[in-house]
């Protein structure tokens, strides 16, 4: 049951998302020439043409682009179907296709993905990351079966679980004048430069509603820069570039070390649901059930 997909879809999916056919062979351990002659054959197959090769790139045709959804979608099934037969047997196996927010990914999964895979050593896991914008588009393009995110998902193709809870703490670096002090007032934030994610970022949109919430819009700041994940702003608060707002779980380390410090604001309140989604719909079988139910039951124990 090791090949259920079609090959020639596999490898046209493959070439899709690289767009380049030098590294889809690398992918699928194939020689560059052998690609190239299973997307010729598809495209005979089909009568079309499924990529403009002009100007030295690639790209999707639009019959193409149209193929790839479709391509996507029947991976999805195959895996699916071959975990419930799985299933039938007693025990999940096959691959396991996770998302999560960047947070989510970097400081709390790696422990929980650890203990599913010690308890279903038959799946095996992959994880892409991302900002929740980002998440979600690639669960409903089926590229995940089940992602956890740090912002709301409100689009009615979402079946969302709540997961944990989380909680935004302002952070300065060690010597900063504000750490002797029991806590700041919000205004005192115009004072220093900020370090933001980018937009997109459920921990930005946490961020920016607590402080409009304050009175303080965003335009009111001095934003120092935006970055694109959790590690560069811990990074830049330690060097001295601004202050900044991180989830709790990613400064543990730093805490402890005393190389950043958690400062208290008055009335600022950053707290937030980190939620468990995949598609709206009957609940999964297989390895995406299994790691559904695990997740919940471990949250529970948190």
């Amino acid at each position: 049951m090791q090949r259920m997909e079609n090959f020639r879809l596999k490898v046209f999916r493959t070439v899709a998302d690289c767009l380049n056919f030098r590294k889809a062979a690398e992918q699928l351990h194939m020689s560059q020439p052998a690609v190239s002659q299973q997307i010729h054959a598809l495209e005979e197959e089909l009568g079309i043409l499924l990529f403009d090769r002009s100007n030295n790139r690639i790209g999707l045709t639009r019959e193409g682009d149209i193929l790839r959804r479709y391509a996507v979608r029947m991976a999805r099934l195959c895996t699916e179907a071959r975990e419930a037969l799985a299933q039938v047997q007693g025990e999940p196996s096959g691959e396991l296709r996770l998302g999560a927010s960047t947070t989510v990914a970097q400081y709390i999964l790696p422990r929980l993905l650890g203990e599913f895979r010690r308890l279903h050593p038959g799946v095996t896991l992959s994880l892409t990351s991302g900002n929740t914008e980002q998440i979600v588009a690639g669960l409903l393009k089926g590229e995940t079966a089940l992602a956890i995110i740090e912002g709301p998902a409100s689009s009615r193709e979402v079946h969302k679980e709540r997961f944990l809870k989380d909680r935004m703490v302002l952070i300065v670096p060690r010597g900063h004048r504000w750490v002797s002090l029991p806590e700041i007032e919000p205004e005192a934030l115009l004072e220093e430069p900020l370090l933001m994610r980018e937009p997109g970022s459920g921990s930005r949109r946490v961020v920016e509603l607590a402080l409009r919430r304050a009175g303080l819009p965003l335009r009111r700041l001095r934003r120092a820069m935006n970055l694109d994940s959790t590690e560069a702003i811990l990074s830049g608060v330690e060097a001295g570039l601004g202050i900044g707002f991180v989830s709790e779980w990613a400064i543990r380390k730093e805490v402890r070390l005393g190389t950043l410090k958690v400062v208290q604001v008055r009335g600022l309140e950053m707290v937030r649901d980190l939620s468990l989604i995949r598609r709206a719909g009957p609940a999964p079988e297989g390895a995406a059930g299994a790691f559904e139910r695990f997740a919940i039951a471990q949250a529970g124990l948190r």
